[in-house]
């Protein structure tokens, strides 16, 4: 007997508490709920607290996660307003706020990426067609349109998803852009060209400064040679003066003797052992050429050097063999005398 009170005290135990787990349910901060009759929603709760409901099936709990949900589709290809195709791959960050709507259009969070999918690649795509290629990739600031981009999308998809799913779009970005390979040959093509055209045109802008600073160069060179030239030539001038002053003070004082020192320069410029003149007995130059031992010609260097070791004594007999002092025709004989050994000629 005592048995049988015990058995009946666990069962009726149990039953309330199946009861009490049957009726009374918990709202999480980070959900929210939705109480459906027979499939029909009846009670939205978004407010954590304890809740008491009739028990299933009658009455049914439907939880969904309030917090922010990251959707990254896969890339899409769409049209810029230039014709031009383009990859873009972009996320969206969205979250629950109508919780009865989302639940009798979408469900779950499957149905519901799947409605943002579809709305997202509609807008970003009539976006798109709105705004060139350069709005999007470009070197020049002001012609940059991403971040009106982005937020027109956004706004447009917020609306949408709204109105028809419940759902609040928090933010839409684009992440990469890119081109379909079948178009990023001719792309780059492009590309290579402008650089190259933009290269070009700075050579061309560095040779024309070249030629100008090559230019401006060149006149200051000639400038400056020209006053050198000017300044040396004075500078030779006053000296040329100051030597024939000087030659001439010299000079001056034995005529003779200047006149046996240019005539000894003039057989230094042209006169050397193989030099052959053909010259009449009685030309100046032969005044001082004689022939001298073994058949060579007396040469200025030797002259100068016989001269040294025996200064010409005007006293002497006028039969030397110097030929200061000689007469022309006595030098013309010793000449012919000689002359099959000397390479001087006498016509």
């Amino acid at each position: 007997m005592l048995r049988h009170k015990t058995a009946t005290i666990l069962i009726l135990i149990l039953l309330v508490i199946g009861g009490i787990r049957l009726t009374f349910f918990t709202v999480d901060e980070t959900e929210y709920v939705v109480v459906t009759q027979f499939g029909d929603p009846v009670r939205v709760l978004k407010t954590p607290g304890l809740y008491i409901k009739w028990p299933d099936p009658i009455q049914t709990v439907n939880r969904f996660n309030n917090w922010l949900v990251v959707y990254d589709p896969p890339p899409a290809e769409l049209l810029t307003l230039d014709k031009k195709n383009i990859l873009v791959d972009s996320f969206m960050l969205w979250k629950i706020d109508d919780p009865q709507k989302f639940l009798e259009t979408v469900k779950d969070q499957l149905g519901a990426e799947a409605r943002l999918s579809d709305i997202l690649s509609s807008h970003i795509g009539s976006t798109l067609g709105k705004y060139p290629l350069n709005a999007l990739v470009s070197t020049q600031p002001t012609e940059m349109k991403f971040e009106e981009i982005q937020r027109e999308v956004t706004e447009k998809s917020a609306v949408r998803a709204k109105e028809d799913y419940g759902i609040e779009v928090v933010d839409v970005r684009l992440k990469r852009l890119n081109f379909p390979e079948q178009n990023k040959r001719s792309v780059f093509e492009r590309m290579r060209a402008e650089r190259l055209r933009i290269a070009k045109k700075f050579r061309s802008e560095g040779e024309e400064e070249a030629l100008k600073i090559e230019a401006e160069t060149a006149r200051e060179e000639r400038s400056i040679l020209s006053a050198a030239y000017r300044d040396a030539q004075k500078i030779k001038g006053d000296a040329d003066a100051e030597a024939i002053r000087i030659y001439a003070e010299a000079f001056g004082k034995n005529p003779q003797f200047y006149k046996f020192i240019r005539l000894l320069e003039s057989y230094q410029k042209f006169l050397n052992e193989k030099t052959t003149l053909v010259l009449p007995s009685d030309a100046d130059l032969l005044q001082l050429l004689s022939t001298g031992q073994n058949g060579k010609i007396t040469t200025p260097k030797t002259l100068l050097q016989s001269l040294e070791e025996k200064p010409m004594d005007t006293q002497k007999e006028p039969k030397t063999t110097d030929s200061f002092s000689q007469s022309p025709h006595e030098r013309g004989e010793q000449l012919g005398k000689g002359g099959q050994e000397s390479k001087v000629t006498q016509p």
